[in-house]
């Protein structure tokens, strides 16, 4: 089978590339022709075998060893041990003598998570469980250089810091402190920012804490006459919280009362007459409330009170019968039902309010007893208070109330009607700023009409609030104010307008160790009858406590009685030393 043309023409065209470089050299060569000798070195299969040595351009300088012979290097033998041919590898520069270094670990290969990477790879960061606390980094490069040790001088040695707290104790339990790797975290205990403060026991969701203070010492004037009569004293005064530790809803139970005690009786007359004050001057007093709280929904809260107060008149008021035993005892006591609704950052807070007033019979020094039944009155009403949120720290308010008084007996032992409505509304704000100031202040207008036209409009200017300012971590400053209207059994008078204002430093030497200073101004405005009686207070105590359950308390105070009637100033100092306990 014959070849195409064009299978042809390739053959003759590779032919005759080939065949004119020959013809060239062969017509410009000049030089005779001349055949090279057999000698045995064509035969020599090593480089340099056509030439001598000695005349070899790449031969080797001197002062270097020659190896043993420069052979090509041999194949490695697929037999031998790998880690044999790994243990011979070749310096740098020669030629290895009998076989191919292999290397087979790769770079950082023994560096593992924490030595030297040269190729600069992310290292895998340990795995924690939950709850375990993360390693603290190894010193090295990066982290700050530790303090260095001031060198010794000449002086005296250096006393050694004393052990920690923990030296020489008992170690902790894991599982206790709560570091067991997985083990979820323990809740955290409140503060408690009094360190002698009372503990407390619960009584399953309650929280209980009761105290009894024991205090006595002398009252130069316990009676508050112009004419001071003084009498050895004493002072029991126990109070009891209890507060319910609930998740919703709350209780609330706050009882304190006191009982003080006189040795001594005051005289029957003065100056023929008989005296303004008892002859037992002891008076109880206790104050106490309950307050419950039932959470409806996140924003609708039903809130109620029970309230009880104890007392009885205080020494050199006009109220105080001549002639009397000893005081005549009263009681207030009522109840409070409402609501407390939220509105995103409007609030509403309203409530019915019952109270009933009722005295004991008066018990003269002739043995016989007069009635109070027309001091005896019910008191209904209602409070309501809107507020707004306007910002973090700061709520305005608006408080209107409204209320009558119904007397058990229609005239009172002077024939006056005392039967009444009244009210006040006002307007303030509460505030918190930074915890170092907080509180409330109001302002409004008080107001109360009577059944009797003889009886004139009580009405007056009245001021509310309270404040607390920290002013350091061991001096808190307290400022409060409080307005009353209150009844009176003088003719022609339709009430008292009482206004207080109080101050209070209270001062942490130490924290076992306290001193609190108490100023109080008051003022009793009786309307229709033009008396105007001002009182002041200055009080100071020292309380060192021993523990959470002893603390020893010392007590110093002068009260001054200044009115504008003739014969009715006083003045008195008590100094009073006593011990608290509580749990």
């Amino acid at each position: 089978m014959g070849s195409s043309p064009g299978t042809s023409r390739s053959k003759r065209a590779r032919f005759l590339r080939a065949a004119l470089p020959c013809f060239a050299l062969t017509v410009l060569g000049s030089a005779p022709g001349a055949a090279q000798s057999l000698t045995p070195d064509l035969f020599s299969p090593n480089r340099g075998g056509f030439a001598s040595p000695d005349t070899l351009p790449t031969r080797r300088t001197a002062g270097v060893p020659q190896a043993p012979s420069d052979a090509l290097p041999t194949l490695p033998d697929p037999n031998a041990d790998l880690r044999k041919r790994q243990q011979t590898p070749a310096r740098a520069g020669q030629n290895p003598t009998s076989q191919v270094p292999i290397y087979g670990l790769p770079a950082a290969n023994g560096a593992s998570a924490s030595g030297y990477d040269s190729l600069n790879r992310k290292r895998q960061q340990p795995k924690l469980y939950p709850g375990q606390p993360k390693p603290k980094r190894p010193v090295g490069p990066g982290s700050p250089v530790p303090p260095a040790t001031p060198e010794r001088t000449l002086g005296p040695p250096r006393i050694a810091p004393p052990p920690s707290e923990t030296a020489h104790k008992t170690p902790v339990p894991p599982a206790l402190a709560g570091n067991v790797p997985g083990q979820p975290l323990r809740r955290r205990l409140k503060l408690d920012e009094d360190a002698f403060g009372a503990v407390g026991d619960y009584a399953g969701s309650f929280l209980i804490k009761g105290g009894l203070e024991l205090s006595t010492g002398y009252d130069t004037n316990p009676a508050r006459l112009n004419k001071p009569v003084g009498s050895p004293a004493y002072v029991v005064a126990p109070d009891l919280l209890v507060a319910s530790d609930w998740e919703r809803h709350a209780l609330v139970a706050d009882l304190r009362g006191s009982f003080s005690g006189y040795t001594n009786n005051m005289p029957a007359t003065i100056d023929g007459f008989a005296s303004p004050s008892p002859v037992e001057v002891d008076r109880p007093d206790f104050n106490g409330h309950i307050d419950g709280r039932i959470d409806v929904n996140r924003d609708l809260k039903l809130t109620t009170q029970l309230r009880l107060r104890l007392a009885t008149d205080n020494p050199g008021s006009p109220n105080v019968q001549a002639g009397l035993q000893k005081y005549p005892v009263y009681a207030t006591y009522g109840t409070t039902v409402g609501f407390d609704q939220t509105f995103n950052r409007f609030q509403v807070a309203a409530g019915a309010t019952a109270d009933r007033t009722a005295y004991t019979n008066s018990k003269l020094t002739d043995g016989s007893t007069f009635s109070n039944d027309d001091r005896d009155f019910n008191q209904y009403g209602g409070v309501g208070r809107f507020s707004y949120d306007l910002k973090p720290g700061l709520k305005p308010f608006v408080e209107i109330q409204g209320d009558t008084r119904v007397h058990d007996r229609a005239a009172d032992r002077n024939g006056f009607f005392r039967d009444s409505n009244g009210g006040y509304a006002k307007v303030g704000t509460s505030f918190e700023f930074s915890r170092i100031l907080t509180g409330e202040v109001s302002v409004g207008y008080s107001a109360r009409n009577y059944v009797d036209p003889r009886l004139s409009q009580l009405a007056g200017f009245l001021t509310s609030g309270s404040l607390i300012w920290n002013a350091s971590g061991l001096t808190t400053v307290k400022f409060a104010t409080d307005t009353q209207i209150a009844e009176t059994t003088i003719p022609g008078s339709s009430g008292v307008l009482v206004h207080t204002y109080a101050a209070e430093v209270d001062h942490d030497f130490r924290r076992w160790l306290t001193a609190v200073g108490k100023f109080t101004y008051g003022t009793y405005d009786y309307q229709g009858q033009n008396r105007n009686d001002k009182t002041y207070s200055f009080e100071s105590n020292l309380i060192y406590k021993l523990n959470r359950n002893i603390w020893v308390k010392g007590t110093l105070r002068h009260d001054i009685l200044d009115s504008n009637q003739p014969g009715s100033s006083s003045q008195g100092t008590v100094v009073m030393v006593g011990v608290r306990l509580q749990n």
